[in-house]
């Protein structure tokens, strides 16, 4: 009896003992598990950091393309306002414009019949003055009628050229002029002009000894006494620049007004 309670007692020990040995294991294998387990939880935490991270750098890139976005919205508004200001403006030059030309139009059609009167006077006024220049002046006004039957000068061009004959016809009546033309008559001869204004018209045969005067009163040449000789040369040297300005004397024949009063 007493060997029995002593094999039970070693038994007890030996399965307190496996036991204990059972536990130790069992607590290792739970250790292992468990920071198996934070490992992961550490790597899950890292991935999730490193999604947040990628987020937040896309979030605040995305922000600094909005508002660059923004900034470049806000300069195409003000450029569209400012072209907006511009095509009021080029619309209003566009009415003025139209009107100018409905007005142009218009003031065209009552120009030329103007301009045509303007030619005729001149013309008139070519005939009935001193006949210096005869062939040039006559053929400037020749030239005005035919470009008044153009359709490819504009109106301007030819009230321009207008205004050119009549400056010019002006010019003549303030300056001195010395050329060499043909005197007409029974016997046609060439002869050097001087004219000094249009005050007097005056020639001197190649030779110097022949001289005449236009008498505006009996449209014709007459003679001049050869006292005017010297006179007239001079003025010829001036006209042509080869001598320096000077007081010349020439006859003037008087306004027929004049004389028949004197008369």
């Amino acid at each position: 009896m007493a060997t029995t309670k002593r094999q039970t007692s070693r038994l007890l020990s030996a399965i307190a003992i496996a036991g204990m040995s059972f536990t130790g294991v069992a607590s290792a294998a739970t250790l292992d598990d468990a920071v198996e387990q934070g490992v992961e939880r550490v790597e899950q935490a890292q991935a999730s950091q490193q999604t947040i991270d990628s987020i937040d750098k896309d979030i605040r890139a995305t922000e600094r393309d909005y508002r660059a976005l923004m900034k470049e919205i806000e300069g195409l508004n003000v450029y569209v306002a400012q072209l907006d200001r511009q095509l009021d403006a080029q619309a209003k030059d566009l009415a003025s414009i139209d009107k100018s030309m409905s007005q142009a139009a218009l003031v065209e059609r009552q120009i030329t019949p103007l301009m045509l009167r303007m030619i005729d006077a001149v013309n008139q006024f070519v005939a009935a003055d001193v006949p210096f220049l005869k062939e040039e002046r006559t053929a400037r006004v020749s030239k005005l009628n035919d470009l008044m039957g153009r359709s490819d000068v504009t109106a301007a061009e030819k009230y321009r050229k207008v205004m050119e004959a009549y400056q010019a016809e002006i010019e003549y009546g303030r300056t001195i002029e010395s050329y060499r033309g043909e005197l007409a008559g029974e016997t046609p001869r060439e002869v050097d002009f001087l004219r000094i204004g249009r005050i007097a018209l005056v020639y001197q045969s190649l030779d110097g000894q022949e001289l005449g005067i236009w008498n505006t009163n009996s449209n014709s040449w007459q003679p001049l006494a050869p006292e005017y000789k010297s006179k007239v040369m001079a003025g010829i040297r001036i006209a042509r620049e080869q001598a320096a300005p000077d007081l010349i004397k020439v006859p003037v024949a008087a306004p027929m007004m004049a004389q028949q009063e004197a008369n």
